[in-house]
């Protein structure tokens, strides 16, 4: 088959990464064949040795192998349960199995090469075991989705992201079809739900969404009745229940799980048209493949933006006469925690997240439309915030002093005479010294050295201690003519700039600033 630009892009990229470091990590989203390239790079790696290829399902296992052999030729053996790999250049493993020493010497020593599926599971403690079997081969992790949800950070394992391709560009170049949201008022209240491993507890979950299912499966009659439906529930007991409620409803719904015997008849029926509806407790997450899916209702809240990923990613694939995957979203109400909503699938900026949310509420909009108005929006935003801070800044210096203006008016020659002397003195003023220049009336735009600050602020806090009158207030009886304001007491100025205050800020018939001088001044030669 011939390889999209991004996947050869994407093998090329590991392939080099590789001869500088030895664990490195593929962001591929759902539906853009991250199976397909590691399929590739594990045939270019056959050459250095045995490639082993792990994962965590058995559905992940099957459909790896088969992949390779579609997409390269190469028969892979798997290491599973009762399955043991023979000589095969590449071994498929089940991680539980692989955690057994026995079954992992089985690979021998020559494996060169690992590549994790799924990788946003490598830093378990079943995972490293295997890993840290081989600690000179090359490892490739996978993943459509690079953050956990128990904060670790995946650059604790991996030495550098070789290749990472967004939903967005996938979406944007075709390979994936649009998403269009559809916020369904209905208020659901999360605030008693618990927290653990840094998602909400299955448990509590179901629990909370509960009183709410049948509004839910009303809404869901309105908005997706004719659509290829996959709904994610946290327990088996809510699935099923959730199931009944739609099918009286009028839907064609199943149920599956864990527990689920006829779980390959149940997906093959619904892949068939047999079904429109399947819910299900968290188990279609990973390696699930159904491109008719036209719509994703997610009804296990989660923090945890990897696994809202997995979710969504089921309804993302291509498929003739679908032309978007329409995605249900809820007033999820919590006080306490920040929930993965629509806008996390395509925003990294938490203010442009914040503003698709707002945005969005009650309409059915494009994922990537709503995201360029919620920049244009938050751009705006900034800018008019920006101005109004001009606008205050400029208010706030005009109300500042100019230091020549104030050094004129204390008769202070040695500030304006003042030259630097040693090299700190010549070095810009420092951000607290233009602060309580500014905090003590004085604009400091013109103030060039941190010398000359010092100096001003020494002056205008010994001018303070001795009660001498302010910069401001020296400015303002100036204004009105009055003369050597500065040699004035604090007192003495308040109480004329009161008097004018009184009189409507008018002398007239009342004083001749000129020649005013408090009682304490006159007759001395100022």
């Amino acid at each position: 088959m011939e390889l999209r630009p991004y996947q050869k892009e994407s093998i090329r990229a590991v392939l080099n990464e590789w001869n500088q470091t030895d664990k490195t990590l593929l962001v591929l989203p759902t539906g853009t064949g991250k199976t397909v390239v590691f399929s590739k790079i594990a045939q270019e790696r056959t050459s250095k040795g045995r490639v082993l290829i792990l994962a965590h399902r058995g559905e992940l296992l099957e459909q790896a192998r088969d992949k390779l052999y579609k997409f390269t030729g190469l028969q892979a053996s798997i290491e599973k349960a009762e399955s043991h790999a023979d000589d095969s250049d590449v071994v498929v493993g089940s991680v539980q199995t692989l955690i057994n020493d026995e079954r992992v010497l089985n690979l021998g020593e020559n494996v060169q090469t690992i590549i994790v599926d799924e990788a946003h599971h490598v830093l378990s403690d079943s995972y490293q075991k295997v890993l840290n079997h081989f600690p000179s081969a090359k490892v490739l992790g996978v993943t459509a989705t690079p953050d956990r949800g128990d904060m670790k950070n995946l650059g604790k394992y991996f030495d550098s992201l070789a290749y990472e391709y967004t939903l967005p560009e996938a979406i944007k170049d075709g390979y994936l079809c649009p998403i269009r949201a559809l916020t369904i008022p209905l208020d659901i209240d999360l605030s008693s739900v618990k927290v653990s491993a840094g998602d909400f507890t299955l448990g509590s979950a179901g629990r909370a969404i509960e009183p709410y299912l049948e509004q839910i499966a009303d809404e869901m009659a309105k908005s997706c009745g004719s659509r290829k439906t996959v709904v994610f529930l946290p327990l088996i007991e809510t699935s099923q229940k959730f199931c009944e409620m739609l099918n009286e409803r009028g839907f064609k719904a199943c149920e599956v799980n864990g527990n689920s015997t006829d779980r390959a008849e149940i997906l093959k029926d619904f892949e068939d048209g047999k079904y429109n509806v399947l819910c299900n407790s968290m188990l279609l997450t990973e390696g699930w493949d159904c491109p008719s899916v036209d719509c994703v209702v997610v009804l296990r809240p989660t923090k945890v933006r990897s696994l809202y990923c997995q979710m969504v990613g089921r309804g993302t694939r291509l498929y003739p006469g679908k032309d978007h995957l329409l995605l249900l979203d809820f007033l999820w109400h919590t006080e306490r925690h920040r929930l993965c909503k629509p806008s996390v699938l395509i925003s990294k900026n938490e203010q442009v997240e914040e503003k698709m949310n707002q945005l969005a509420e009650g309409k059915e909009i494009d994922l990537q439309e709503l995201e360029e108005k919620a920049i244009r929006d938050v751009r705006e935003e900034r800018e008019n915030a920006l101005k109004e801070e001009l606008e205050k800044q400029r208010h706030k210096k005009k109300a500042l002093v100019d230091p020549l203006q104030y050094e004129m008016s204390i008769s202070g020659l040695d500030l304006s005479n003042y030259v630097p002397t040693f090299k700190w003195e010549e070095k810009k003023p420092t951000d607290k010294q233009l602060a309580g220049l500014e905090r003590l009336g004085i604009n400091p735009d013109t103030i060039d050295s941190a010398g000359k600050a010092s100096m001003l602020l020494d002056r205008l806090i010994n001018r303070s201690k001795a009660g001498l009158s302010t910069p401001k207030q020296i400015r303002l009886l100036e204004r009105f003519n009055f003369k050597h304001v500065g040699d004035w007491t604090r007192e003495e100025a308040s109480k004329v700039i009161a008097r004018l205050s009184m009189n409507r800020w008018n002398t007239y018939g009342w004083i001749d600033p000129s020649t005013y001088l408090p009682d304490r001044l006159k007759g001395m030669d100022l």
